[in-house]
């Protein structure tokens, strides 16, 4: 009667049966508890009893009973308790192959595969003949362990045993031959099985999926639906895993209507895997719905679907998962931290990361490796590495894991410095390094400087430890050299290399992109169509970047094209790629087009609209878009402030700037970083507020940097204060002597005020500092033509002079005054004039108007701000000859028609 209460799960029945008749004078024999005991093992929820039990073995003397043991071991090592059934065992007078399988099962539940190992070596020195599953779980452990030697000789034990023929260690040996990466012998040991069952299948089918061969493995499982095979959640959970890709989602889509045809959706094992898949897939929406759907959710289920928020950026909804968990005193594993702490890997997520930590603390967690780990992460994410070094330091062991948080937050931060006083520390006291230490630290170099410090010398390291040939190495050096400043370099690495993947040529994409070589980039794309990989969003990002920093707008819109034809044109980080493209090359229609939905953009979409908007001088439109985003839900972040302070620096309206500053912290709580203390400086200096500005410098709660400085000197040309200028020059030439932008703003400072001394002194003082050249810009079809000031290079050079003789001729009939202001020479007024028809932007203007059709629109490009003087002939010529004219420089686009521009004469 125990006995088939405990084979029918009646587990709390057994035992009140066996009370029941122990009170009527029943003597227990070793049958009778052993049956009892496993049933409080199988139930999972009866610990206590079966320590009573035990208590009872050892009052009625059957401790010794070999059942009864071995049924012990089993109950301690399915609870986890190893260190009692270890006891228990050495305790043993007599031990059998049961014992001592029940005790490695306990190890290898406890994760611990190298015990059993050892216990499996004990165990045939003692001459004690093992069984089919102790061989398996001796198999389980070996695939743990990754040793193909002790794999093989316990391999040698099973053929010298004759148990080869057994079900479940064939089905141990097809899982640990792929464990080790050799599906031939995995097949091979499948092919020659006489009896298979479930497992058999499921573990030839994993064997496949996890060696990458995707296709093997759904051939394998349409075998075994024609040989009747069982299907169970492990078989359909296994194919789920593999079809976490947007080319695979169809076939997981399939599974799961198998999974609804079976009955298993209501299986939380097949759940989470399709919770998994989505999750993988980028499919947020399909997750939610298979997870607001499942009767039964475990920890694995929400963990799942946090997981799924953060890797959607949806930080918000990760974090109203874990309160929900909290509130329902749901089970909470580190794993659950984990997730919850990378959501909070960002500036605005400073405070609820702290607050996780505070939890983690009273979960009585902060000792955990894993957590502390992802502890050391988010702080250097959120910029706070003095917080990160306190958790590194409270770490009791570090793992590599540990030193490439904290060396990837020295280089997240820019501190490359002590991103490399970390790397010797590891590499002196820590584990050796691994690819992920290199690739953190390649990253942390970005200047020229860098690149001969410390950059070829990690280069060199990685060589001599050869772990050049790593591709995440390969690429990362790939990048490096490009930051750096030596592109040719990378392009030599990169051709060097042949096994070449997506990344690879995406970085290689990237690289041309950040040095302004768009064609080249987009030439990269070409070729790697003609390969076998298949470009990504990254690939199509890299190419829409590389087109919108030289605005080179007719390779954008082929690119934009290719899109459509390969349907990327749904991924959103395409999407806001390409309408940040269309932004920076002046086509605002191109961004409306392809604007989504309000309901269906992101963050990044809503950032790109309200920058492209204030870009344009669009503030009504920025500050729309602004508050649309926030009605929908979606939280502003600091690049949001960034841009909708720069629209309204460009309109100069103070106040409107000044109280979005003032809520970013008290409505939004986004720290003001030092792109919005740039942004206060020269809204105020535009608008002529120079001590408010000057003010507002003293009391930032950031230290003003080089911008900030530079802001205020152009403020002080604009409004003529020397005094102010001078200050501002001193700051920047404290920051880098080298820069020659202070000393030519300081020297413009001066030539407004007529101090022509002074400009001769600060040109003297400038020596070798060479100075940015001026140049503008016109792409027309495949060629970009380039124009310095006074350029006579050009094979046009006398048809543009004849036409600035015509232009000149006709604004003068209308009305035209040169501002002689803007020329910054100690000359007379006429040859002042004539330097002025010499600047860039007017050559390529003229340029423009020689060859492009009537009626059509002309886009001149400038890498320094355009001159007042030029602006007002702008406005003239787009009237005398009614034509649209764009004009870009680094701060803004100025949209010239009709004789009035954008701008409105504010810029």
């Amino acid at each position: 009667m125990l006995s088939g209460y405990v084979r029918v799960g009646l587990y709390p029945e057994a035992l009140e049966f066996f009370v029941r008749n122990w009170g009527q004078g029943l003597c227990p024999n070793g049958f009778v508890l052993a049956s009892l005991i496993t049933a409080c093992d199988r139930s999972r929820c009866m610990v206590e009893e079966g320590v009573q039990l035990h208590c009872l073995a050892t009052k009625i003397g059957l401790k010794d009973d070999v059942y009864v043991g071995s049924s012990l071991l089993h109950f301690y090592g399915a609870y986890g308790f190893v260190c009692e059934a270890r006891k228990f065992f050495e305790d043993m007078p007599y031990r059998n192959f049961v014992s001592w399988t029940s005790l490695m099962v306990g190890y290898l539940n406890k994760n611990d595969p190298t015990e059993v190992i050892n216990l499996y070596k004990c165990m045939r020195h003692e001459g004690v003949i093992c069984n089919q599953n102790t061989l398996a779980t001796v198999i389980s452990s070996c695939s743990l362990l990754d040793n193909t030697c002790v794999g093989h000789q316990v391999l040698g034990h099973v053929v010298k045993l004759g148990l080869g023929n057994s079900v479940s260690v064939a089905n141990s040996l097809i899982s640990m031959f792929g464990s080790f990466s050799n599906v031939e012998k995995a097949q091979y040991v499948f092919d020659v099985m006489d009896e298979r069952d479930t497992i058999s299948w499921n573990s030839i089918i994993s064997a496949n999926a996890n060696n990458g061969l995707y296709k093997e493995s759904f051939d394998c499982f349409y075998l075994m639906r024609h040989a009747n095979g069982q299907l169970n959640s492990t078989t359909l959970s296994t194919l789920l895993t593999i079809c976490g890709s947007s080319e695979r989602l169809k076939w997981g889509k399939g599974i799961q209507s198998l999974v609804v045809k079976v009955g298993l959706n209501s299986n939380t094992c097949t759940s989470n895997s399709l919770l998994s898949m989505y999750s993988e897939a980028r499919k947020p929406t399909e997750a939610e719905l298979v997870f607001d759907e499942m009767s039964e959710r475990d920890v694995i289920s929400w963990n799942a679907m946090i997981a799924c928020y953060v890797q959607d950026e949806k930080s918000t909804n990760a974090l109203c998962l874990l309160a929900e968990m909290l509130w329902m005193r749901d089970v909470i594993s580190y794993v659950t931290f984990v997730s919850a702490l990378a959501a909070c890997s960002s500036q605005e997520f400073i405070i609820p990361g702290k607050i996780v930590h505070a939890l983690v603390i009273v979960a009585g967690l902060q000792d955990n490796l894993v957590i502390g780990n992802a502890l050391i992460s988010m702080y250097g994410f959120c910029h706070l590495m003095i917080d990160a070094e306190k958790v590194f330091k409270t770490v009791r062991k570090h793992d590599e894991v540990s030193w490439n948080a904290l060396i990837g937050g020295y280089a997240e931060n820019g501190e490359c410095e002590d991103a490399l006083e970390a790397f010797r520390l590891m590499r002196q006291e820590g584990p050796s390094a691994n690819y992920i230490t290199i690739v953190n630290i390649l990253s942390a170099c970005s200047t020229s400087s860098d690149l001969l410090t410390h950059g070829k010398p990690i280069h060199a390291y990685t060589i001599l430890t050869g772990l050049e040939s790593d591709k995440y190495v390969h690429n990362s050096l790939i990048s490096m050299y490009a930051k750096c400043g030596d592109l040719s370099s990378s392009d030599h690495i990169f051709r060097q290399f042949d096994d070449k993947d997506v990344v690879t040529w995406n970085t290689m994409i990237a690289a041309n992109a950040h040095h302004g070589h768009a064609e080249e980039a987009i030439k990269l794309i070409a070729r790697m169509r003609t390969t076998e990989l298949h470009l990504d969003h990254f690939s199509f990002s890299g190419g829409f970047a590389a087109a919108a920093n030289l605005a080179l707008l007719e390779e954008g819109r082929q690119l934009h094209a290719l899109v459509m034809k390969l349907g990327y044109n749904t991924d959103l980080y395409v999407t806001n790629a390409a309408m940040d493209m269309y932004g920076k090359c002046g086509e605002m229609d191109g961004v409306i087009r392809i604007l989504p939905e309000p309901m269906n953009r992101t963050r990044m979409s809503w950032n790109v609209l309200i920058s492209a908007f204030a870009r344009h001088g669009c503030f009504e439109e920025a500050r729309e878009a602004f508050h649309a985003m926030v009605k929908l839900g979606v939280k502003p972040d600091h690049v949001t402030f960034v841009s909708l302070l720069c629209a309204c620096s460009h309109v100069g309206l103070v106040d409107e700037g000044l109280a979005y500053y003032a809520s970013m912290t008290t409505d939004f709580a986004v720290t003001p970083a030092i792109e919005h203390c740039v942004c206060m400086v020269d809204l105020l200096g535009r608008a002529g507020r120079l001590a408010a500005a000057r003010d507002f410098i003293d009391r930032m709660p950031v230290p003003p940097n080089d911008h900030v400085w530079r802001s205020l000197l152009a403020a002080s040309k604009v409004h003529g204060n020397l005094e102010l200028g001078q200050k501002a020059v001193e700051h920047l030439v404290e920051l880098d002597p080298s820069d020659d932008s202070a000393y030519v703003l300081y020297s413009n400072v001066c030539a407004t005020s007529r101090r022509w001394e002074d400009v001769e002194s600060i040109r003297r003082q400038m020596g070798s500092i060479r100075k940015k050249p001026g140049c503008s810009w016109v792409k027309l079809k495949d060629k970009v033509s380039s124009f310095g000031m006074g350029d006579k290079s050009h094979p046009q050079s006398k048809q543009i002079n004849e036409k600035l003789v015509e232009l000149k001729k006709m604004i003068t009939e209308a009305g035209y005054v040169p501002d002689i202001s803007h020329a910054l020479q100690d000359t007379d007024e006429e040859q002042k004039e004539h330097n002025l028809w010499e600047h860039s932007e007017r050559l390529a203007l003229a340029f423009g108007l020689i060859n492009t059709p009537d009626g059509s629109t002309i886009r001149v490009f400038k890498n320094l701000r355009v001159c007042g003087d030029c602006h007002s002939v702008y406005k003239l010529v787009s009237q005398i000859v009614s034509r649209k004219i764009i004009l870009r420089d680094p701060y803004r686009f100025h949209h010239f028609s009709e004789g009035r521009c954008s701008c409105s004469d504010y810029w």
